[in-house]
Protein backbone atom coordinates (compact mmCIF):
# COMPACT_ATOMS: atom_id res chain seq x y z
CA UNK A 1 0.00 0.00 0.00
CA UNK A 2 2.86 2.17 1.12
CA UNK A 3 4.39 1.86 -2.47
CA UNK A 4 1.17 2.12 -4.35
CA UNK A 5 0.50 5.78 -2.52
CA UNK A 6 4.49 6.73 -3.20
CA UNK A 7 4.04 5.61 -6.87
CA UNK A 8 0.87 7.95 -7.25
CA UNK A 9 2.36 10.74 -5.17
CA UNK A 10 5.63 10.37 -7.59
CA UNK A 11 3.08 10.74 -10.59
CA UNK A 12 1.34 13.66 -9.16
CA UNK A 13 4.89 15.69 -8.54
CA UNK A 14 5.89 14.65 -12.19
CA UNK A 15 2.55 16.10 -13.20
CA UNK A 16 2.70 19.19 -11.44
CA UNK A 17 6.07 19.75 -12.88
CA UNK A 18 5.31 18.92 -15.95
CA UNK A 19 2.34 21.78 -15.65
CA UNK A 20 5.42 24.16 -14.46
CA UNK A 21 7.33 23.61 -17.04
CA UNK A 22 5.14 24.65 -20.01
CA UNK A 23 3.63 26.90 -18.07
CA UNK A 24 7.49 28.65 -17.80
CA UNK A 25 7.87 27.96 -21.49
CA UNK A 26 4.53 29.25 -22.42
CA UNK A 27 5.14 32.85 -19.96
CA UNK A 28 8.97 33.12 -21.06
CA UNK A 29 7.92 33.02 -25.21
CA UNK A 30 4.74 35.31 -24.53
CA UNK A 31 7.40 37.94 -22.68
CA UNK A 32 9.77 37.37 -25.74
CA UNK A 33 7.39 37.70 -28.63
CA UNK A 34 5.78 40.46 -26.86
CA UNK A 35 9.09 42.47 -27.62
CA UNK A 36 9.25 41.66 -31.13
CA UNK A 37 5.82 40.98 -32.58
CA UNK A 38 3.17 42.28 -30.21
CA UNK A 39 0.32 41.21 -33.33
CA UNK A 40 1.57 37.44 -32.23
CA UNK A 41 0.92 37.34 -29.07
CA UNK A 42 -2.42 38.88 -29.78
CA UNK A 43 -3.41 36.40 -32.42
CA UNK A 44 -1.93 33.39 -30.43
CA UNK A 45 -3.33 33.64 -27.01
CA UNK A 46 -6.87 34.03 -29.36
CA UNK A 47 -6.04 30.62 -30.84
CA UNK A 48 -5.17 29.13 -27.83
CA UNK A 49 -8.24 29.79 -25.96
CA UNK A 50 -9.98 28.09 -28.63
CA UNK A 51 -7.89 25.16 -28.41
CA UNK A 52 -7.92 25.26 -24.95
CA UNK A 53 -11.89 25.06 -25.04
CA UNK A 54 -12.25 22.39 -27.36
CA UNK A 55 -9.30 19.92 -25.70
CA UNK A 56 -10.73 20.58 -22.18
CA UNK A 57 -13.87 18.42 -22.86
CA UNK A 58 -11.60 15.71 -24.35
CA UNK A 59 -9.19 15.90 -21.20
CA UNK A 60 -12.12 15.33 -18.98
CA UNK A 61 -13.43 12.24 -20.82
CA UNK A 62 -9.73 10.76 -21.18
CA UNK A 63 -8.98 11.48 -17.75
CA UNK A 64 -12.28 9.73 -16.25
CA UNK A 65 -13.64 7.25 -18.89
CA UNK A 66 -10.64 6.31 -20.10
CA UNK A 67 -11.16 6.54 -24.08
CA UNK A 68 -10.06 8.24 -26.56
CA UNK A 69 -13.04 10.16 -28.08
CA UNK A 70 -11.71 10.49 -32.08
CA UNK A 71 -15.44 12.08 -32.98
CA UNK A 72 -14.54 15.09 -30.50
CA UNK A 73 -14.48 17.67 -33.24
CA UNK A 74 -17.33 16.15 -35.50
CA UNK A 75 -19.83 16.59 -31.98
CA UNK A 76 -18.97 20.22 -32.29
CA UNK A 77 -19.04 20.54 -36.00
CA UNK A 78 -22.86 18.96 -35.67
CA UNK A 79 -23.05 21.57 -33.28
CA UNK A 80 -22.43 24.07 -35.30
CA UNK A 81 -24.41 23.08 -38.19
CA UNK A 82 -27.56 23.09 -35.43
CA UNK A 83 -26.87 26.16 -34.40
CA UNK A 84 -26.57 27.93 -38.02
CA UNK A 85 -29.67 26.74 -39.30
CA UNK A 86 -31.54 27.47 -35.94
CA UNK A 87 -30.46 31.01 -35.75
CA UNK A 88 -31.06 30.96 -39.55
CA UNK A 89 -35.00 29.86 -38.88
CA UNK A 90 -35.39 31.75 -35.71
CA UNK A 91 -33.49 35.02 -36.69
CA UNK A 92 -31.16 35.04 -33.52
CA UNK A 93 -27.38 35.59 -32.53
CA UNK A 94 -25.58 32.35 -31.84
CA UNK A 95 -24.76 33.74 -28.67
CA UNK A 96 -28.17 32.74 -27.68
CA UNK A 97 -27.96 29.48 -29.08
CA UNK A 98 -24.47 28.53 -26.67
CA UNK A 99 -26.92 27.26 -23.74
CA UNK A 100 -29.90 25.53 -25.95
CA UNK A 101 -26.78 23.72 -28.04
CA UNK A 102 -25.21 22.65 -24.93
CA UNK A 103 -28.37 20.78 -23.85
CA UNK A 104 -28.94 19.32 -27.03
CA UNK A 105 -24.79 18.29 -27.17
CA UNK A 106 -25.20 16.14 -24.33
CA UNK A 107 -28.38 14.94 -24.66
CA UNK A 108 -26.89 13.58 -27.90
CA UNK A 109 -23.70 12.26 -25.80
CA UNK A 110 -25.59 10.44 -23.61
CA UNK A 111 -27.50 8.38 -26.51
CA UNK A 112 -23.94 7.82 -28.15
CA UNK A 113 -22.68 6.89 -24.96
CA UNK A 114 -25.47 4.07 -23.73
CA UNK A 115 -25.82 3.21 -27.20
CA UNK A 116 -21.95 2.38 -28.54
CA UNK A 117 -19.07 3.67 -26.37
CA UNK A 118 -20.43 2.01 -22.95
CA UNK A 119 -20.42 -1.00 -25.01
CA UNK A 120 -17.17 -0.68 -25.67
CA UNK A 121 -15.48 0.12 -22.29
CA UNK A 122 -14.21 -3.20 -21.89
CA UNK A 123 -13.03 -3.92 -25.16
CA UNK A 124 -9.21 -2.95 -26.25
CA UNK A 125 -8.27 0.33 -26.39
CA UNK A 126 -7.92 -0.36 -30.47
CA UNK A 127 -11.64 -1.42 -30.44
CA UNK A 128 -12.29 1.75 -28.74
CA UNK A 129 -10.39 3.99 -30.90
CA UNK A 130 -11.92 2.17 -34.59
CA UNK A 131 -15.64 2.52 -32.71
CA UNK A 132 -14.74 6.25 -32.11
CA UNK A 133 -13.47 7.07 -35.80
CA UNK A 134 -16.30 5.54 -36.95
CA UNK A 135 -18.59 7.64 -35.24
CA UNK A 136 -16.73 10.55 -36.39
CA UNK A 137 -17.05 9.24 -39.99
CA UNK A 138 -20.90 9.17 -39.92
CA UNK A 139 -20.94 12.27 -38.55
CA UNK A 140 -18.97 14.27 -41.00
CA UNK A 141 -20.73 11.81 -43.78
CA UNK A 142 -24.38 12.45 -43.14
CA UNK A 143 -23.61 16.40 -42.13
CA UNK A 144 -22.26 16.41 -46.24
CA UNK A 145 -25.12 13.82 -47.30
CA UNK A 146 -27.72 15.95 -45.44
CA UNK A 147 -26.11 19.95 -46.80
CA UNK A 148 -23.22 19.31 -49.02
CA UNK A 149 -19.78 20.55 -48.39
CA UNK A 150 -20.83 24.31 -48.82
CA UNK A 151 -19.05 26.25 -46.80
CA UNK A 152 -21.91 28.07 -44.26
CA UNK A 153 -21.44 31.44 -42.07
CA UNK A 154 -23.76 33.99 -40.61
CA UNK A 155 -22.03 37.21 -40.77
CA UNK A 156 -21.78 39.46 -37.35
CA UNK A 157 -20.41 42.60 -37.29
CA UNK A 158 -19.17 42.23 -33.43
CA UNK A 159 -17.08 39.83 -34.10
CA UNK A 160 -14.39 42.44 -35.98
CA UNK A 161 -14.12 44.67 -33.07
CA UNK A 162 -10.64 45.77 -32.82
CA UNK A 163 -8.89 48.16 -30.54
CA UNK A 164 -5.73 50.47 -31.64
CA UNK A 165 -2.41 50.36 -29.80
CA UNK A 166 0.15 52.59 -31.39
CA UNK A 167 0.68 51.37 -34.94
CA UNK A 168 -1.51 48.25 -34.59
CA UNK A 169 -4.44 47.00 -34.65
CA UNK A 170 -5.91 44.31 -32.29
CA UNK A 171 -8.98 42.30 -32.93
CA UNK A 172 -10.58 41.39 -29.53
CA UNK A 173 -13.87 39.47 -30.24
CA UNK A 174 -11.70 35.85 -30.29
CA UNK A 175 -10.93 36.75 -26.29
CA UNK A 176 -14.13 35.12 -25.72
CA UNK A 177 -12.39 31.58 -26.58
CA UNK A 178 -10.16 32.81 -23.75
CA UNK A 179 -12.79 33.75 -21.19
CA UNK A 180 -14.48 30.58 -22.29
CA UNK A 181 -11.39 28.43 -21.37
CA UNK A 182 -10.92 29.66 -18.13
CA UNK A 183 -14.61 29.22 -17.43
CA UNK A 184 -14.23 25.71 -18.74
CA UNK A 185 -11.09 24.56 -16.14
CA UNK A 186 -12.51 26.52 -12.67
CA UNK A 187 -15.69 25.17 -13.68
CA UNK A 188 -14.53 21.40 -14.07
CA UNK A 189 -12.43 21.56 -11.41
CA UNK A 190 -14.73 23.13 -8.75
CA UNK A 191 -17.50 20.50 -10.14
CA UNK A 192 -14.64 17.56 -9.58
CA UNK A 193 -13.90 18.38 -6.54
CA UNK A 194 -17.38 20.59 -4.62
CA UNK A 195 -19.85 18.27 -5.95
CA UNK A 196 -21.11 14.74 -5.11
CA UNK A 197 -21.54 13.78 -8.62
CA UNK A 198 -17.76 15.13 -9.74
CA UNK A 199 -15.99 13.24 -6.49
CA UNK A 200 -18.03 10.35 -7.74
CA UNK A 201 -16.71 10.89 -11.03
CA UNK A 202 -13.23 11.39 -9.58
CA UNK A 203 -13.59 8.17 -7.70
CA UNK A 204 -14.88 5.60 -10.94
CA UNK A 205 -11.63 7.04 -12.84
CA UNK A 206 -8.89 6.24 -10.72
CA UNK A 207 -10.31 3.18 -9.52
CA UNK A 208 -13.81 1.82 -11.09
CA UNK A 209 -14.03 -1.28 -9.26
CA UNK A 210 -13.65 0.33 -5.89
CA UNK A 211 -16.03 2.58 -6.70
CA UNK A 212 -18.61 0.58 -7.56
CA UNK A 213 -17.71 -1.45 -4.37
CA UNK A 214 -19.21 1.29 -2.23
CA UNK A 215 -22.30 1.90 -4.26
CA UNK A 216 -21.42 4.50 -7.49
CA UNK A 217 -23.12 3.77 -10.33
CA UNK A 218 -20.09 3.34 -12.32
CA UNK A 219 -21.97 3.69 -16.06
CA UNK A 220 -23.74 6.42 -14.86
CA UNK A 221 -20.76 8.29 -13.99
CA UNK A 222 -19.21 7.57 -16.96
CA UNK A 223 -22.20 8.49 -18.74
CA UNK A 224 -22.47 12.28 -17.13
CA UNK A 225 -18.81 13.04 -18.03
CA UNK A 226 -19.54 11.57 -21.67
CA UNK A 227 -22.52 14.42 -21.60
CA UNK A 228 -21.06 17.19 -19.67
CA UNK A 229 -17.89 16.94 -22.33
CA UNK A 230 -20.15 17.04 -24.88
CA UNK A 231 -22.24 19.66 -23.67
CA UNK A 232 -18.68 21.76 -23.28
CA UNK A 233 -18.09 21.09 -26.80
CA UNK A 234 -21.64 21.93 -27.99
CA UNK A 235 -21.38 25.11 -26.17
CA UNK A 236 -18.39 25.57 -28.31
CA UNK A 237 -19.85 24.71 -31.02
CA UNK A 238 -22.02 27.66 -31.03
CA UNK A 239 -19.30 30.40 -30.02
CA UNK A 240 -17.07 29.01 -33.15
CA UNK A 241 -19.96 29.52 -35.46
CA UNK A 242 -20.04 33.39 -34.23
CA UNK A 243 -16.17 33.47 -36.11
CA UNK A 244 -15.42 30.76 -38.06
CA UNK A 245 -17.54 29.29 -41.67
CA UNK A 246 -18.41 25.60 -41.55
CA UNK A 247 -18.47 22.51 -43.92
CA UNK A 248 -18.50 19.00 -42.82
CA UNK A 249 -14.73 18.52 -42.32
CA UNK A 250 -14.22 21.36 -40.48
CA UNK A 251 -14.48 19.72 -36.87
CA UNK A 252 -11.59 16.77 -37.32
CA UNK A 253 -8.03 19.15 -37.27
CA UNK A 254 -9.52 20.36 -33.97
CA UNK A 255 -9.55 16.74 -32.68
CA UNK A 256 -6.16 15.81 -33.64
CA UNK A 257 -4.98 19.18 -31.84
CA UNK A 258 -7.14 18.31 -28.97
CA UNK A 259 -5.66 15.45 -28.84
CA UNK A 260 -2.31 16.80 -29.10
CA UNK A 261 -2.92 19.23 -26.38
CA UNK A 262 -3.91 16.44 -23.99
CA UNK A 263 -1.07 14.09 -24.74
CA UNK A 264 1.40 17.22 -24.28
CA UNK A 265 -0.20 18.16 -20.47
CA UNK A 266 -0.87 14.69 -19.17
CA UNK A 267 -3.74 12.69 -18.69
CA UNK A 268 -6.67 14.84 -16.12
CA UNK A 269 -4.26 17.39 -16.29
CA UNK A 270 -6.24 20.26 -17.08
CA UNK A 271 -4.31 23.26 -16.19
CA UNK A 272 -1.17 21.99 -18.16
CA UNK A 273 -3.68 21.83 -21.35
CA UNK A 274 -4.34 25.43 -21.24
CA UNK A 275 0.11 26.30 -20.91
CA UNK A 276 0.24 23.76 -24.18
CA UNK A 277 -2.42 25.34 -25.77
CA UNK A 278 -0.77 28.86 -24.87
CA UNK A 279 2.34 27.08 -26.93
CA UNK A 280 0.32 25.59 -29.85
CA UNK A 281 -0.98 28.80 -30.36
CA UNK A 282 2.22 31.21 -30.31
CA UNK A 283 3.63 28.58 -31.87
CA UNK A 284 1.54 28.61 -34.58
CA UNK A 285 1.26 32.50 -35.16
CA UNK A 286 5.03 33.08 -34.94
CA UNK A 287 5.38 30.42 -37.98
CA UNK A 288 2.30 32.97 -40.01
CA UNK A 289 3.79 35.63 -38.96
CA UNK A 290 6.80 34.86 -41.99
CA UNK A 291 5.89 34.40 -45.50
CA UNK A 292 8.71 31.60 -45.82
CA UNK A 293 7.45 29.88 -42.33
CA UNK A 294 3.88 30.48 -43.27
CA UNK A 295 2.99 26.55 -44.38
CA UNK A 296 4.42 25.03 -41.80
CA UNK A 297 2.01 26.38 -39.06
CA UNK A 298 -0.68 23.81 -39.97
CA UNK A 299 2.15 20.94 -38.70
CA UNK A 300 4.04 22.47 -35.79
CA UNK A 301 1.53 20.30 -33.65
CA UNK A 302 3.13 17.48 -34.83
CA UNK A 303 5.99 18.61 -34.21
CA UNK A 304 5.12 19.34 -30.70
CA UNK A 305 3.82 15.87 -29.97
CA UNK A 306 6.75 14.14 -31.59
CA UNK A 307 8.90 15.97 -29.11
CA UNK A 308 6.85 14.95 -26.13
CA UNK A 309 6.81 11.41 -26.91
CA UNK A 310 10.74 11.38 -27.20
CA UNK A 311 10.79 13.43 -24.05
CA UNK A 312 8.65 10.94 -21.95
CA UNK A 313 10.16 7.76 -23.56
CA UNK A 314 13.95 8.87 -22.59
CA UNK A 315 12.36 10.53 -19.41
CA UNK A 316 11.16 6.16 -18.85
CA UNK A 317 14.56 4.96 -20.13
CA UNK A 318 16.28 6.61 -17.62
CA UNK A 319 13.66 5.33 -14.98
CA UNK A 320 13.96 1.99 -15.70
Amino acid sequence: MAAKQNGNKGKHMALKRRTAILAALAAAATVLILLWKPTVINNGLQQAGLYAAIAIPMGLVLGIVHIVNLAHGEFMMVAAYATYFACKALGMDPLFAVLPAAAVTALLGWVVFRLTIQRALKAPELNQLILTFGIAIALTQVVNILFTSQTYKIPLEYVSASIDIGENTFPVWSYVFVATAILYAVGLRLFLTRTTAGKAAVAVGQNPRGAAIVGIDVNRSYGLVFALALALVGAMGALFLTKSAIFPQVGSPYTMKSFCLVAMAGIGNIPGILGASVLLGLSEQLLRAFRETRAWADIVFFVLIIAVILGRSVSWRRKK
